[in-house]
Order: C-alpha cells, then sequence, then structure tokens
C-alpha cells in the first residue's frame, strides 16, 4: 500500500469520525412530558366529521392515538372517556380538494387537498380546557396518473399524510407544552 493510499484512508476515517461524533446529540427523544402530573390517562373518542367525507374522522383519530402512543412517556390511551384524566376532542370541519396544476389538455394533473379540524383537549379532574384550536388547517397534494392504464387514485395516500401531520403537531403540542394556545 502506498504512502498516498494510507493517507486518504486516515483522512476518510477521520472525516467520517468527525461527522459521527458531530451529529451525536442532534436528536434527542422524547425523556419527559410537560402534561400536568395528574394526567396518566387520555381518552381520543372518535372526532367528529362535520365535512361528510367518507371515514376522514377515523383516519385523524387513528394517527393521533397512534401518536400518542408512541411518543407520549407514561401515559396510557383509551378511547372511553370515562376514567380519564384528559380528553382530546377533535372535529373535521371540512375537506376540499381543487386542481393546482393543468396538463396540457387542460386536465387537472395536481391536486391540493386542505383539511380543516378543531381540537379541544380538556381535563376532566381539574374541569378545565388545557388546550383549544378551533382552526387547523392543513394540506396537501397528490398527482392523477396521466396514463388510465395505470391510474391509482393517491387522494387517500394525501390523506393519510395529513392525518400524521395533523396527529403529529397535536400531541407535540401536548408533549412539549401549550405554547400561546394555552387556554388555561
Amino acid at each position: 500500500m502506498t504512502f498516498f493510499q494510507k493517507a486518504w484512508r486516515a483522512v476518510a476515517l477521520l472525516t467520517m469520525l468527525s461527522f459521527v461524533s458531530g451529529f451525536a446529540e442532534c436528536y434527542k427523544p422524547v425523556t419527559n412530558n410537560r402534561l400536568p402530573n395528574n394526567i396518566r390517562t387520555i381518552a381520543v373518542p372518535a372526532f367528529q366529521n362535520n365535512a361528510i367525507r367518507y371515514k376522514i374522522e377515523t383516519r385523524f383519530t387513528d394517527a393521533v392515538i397512534r401518536e400518542l402512543i408512541h411518543r407520549g412517556r407514561d401515559v396510557r390511551v383509551q378511547s372511553e372517556t370515562e376514567g380519564a384524566d384528559a380528553v382530546i376532542d377533535g372535529v373535521i370541519k371540512n375537506f376540499g380538494f381543487t386542481g393546482v396544476l393543468l396538463d396540457s389538455s387542460g386536465r387537472a394533473r395536481i391536486f391540493e387537498v386542505t383539511i380543516n379540524a378543531a381540537v379541544t383537549v380538556r381535563d376532566q379532574r381539574e374541569n378545565h380546557v388545557l388546550y383549544d384550536n378551533q382552526n387547523f388547517t392543513f394540506r396537501g397534494d397528490f398527482e392523477f396518473a396521466s396514463d388510465p392504464r395505470t391510474f391509482f387514485n393517491e387522494e387517500d395516500p394525501a390523506v393519510q399524510r395529513i392525518a400524521r401531520q395533523f396527529a403529529e403537531s397535536v400531541v407535540s403540542t401536548l408533549i412539549n407544552g401549550f405554547g400561546v394556545n394555552n387556554a388555561r
């Protein structure tokens, strides 16, 4: 092995070690939450669907439950409000999609999905609202295939992505503190 090959390997190794050691502290998992100490059980009943879109409330409810289970430390999640310390009530207020990009034939090719929702978190033990946001707005887009033989309706995956974003936002607000929308 020549001197240059050895030097190149040493430089590559040092570069790799500097990247690994430099980014080791970038991600820190949630080790505690900032929920009030008396909240150990959170109920997430089925969201209401005022948007009249089939099963959209189920997707949002399931996404919030999954995110709470994934990120909520020492918190029990249930669907019944009976016996829960706090309740997350949600309403899907509006669902819409519009064409945002046309193809050469004048047909809509890319659509934007917009979902408006409301969420309220109530402390049932203390009987007060912990968090209230009546105007969550989330957007996502999807594309129709130009070839009808390869058609796949991308609307449902777009709604799933929006539901995950919604759940991440709600649970982050609960876990990391209530911020400016704290209704207390």
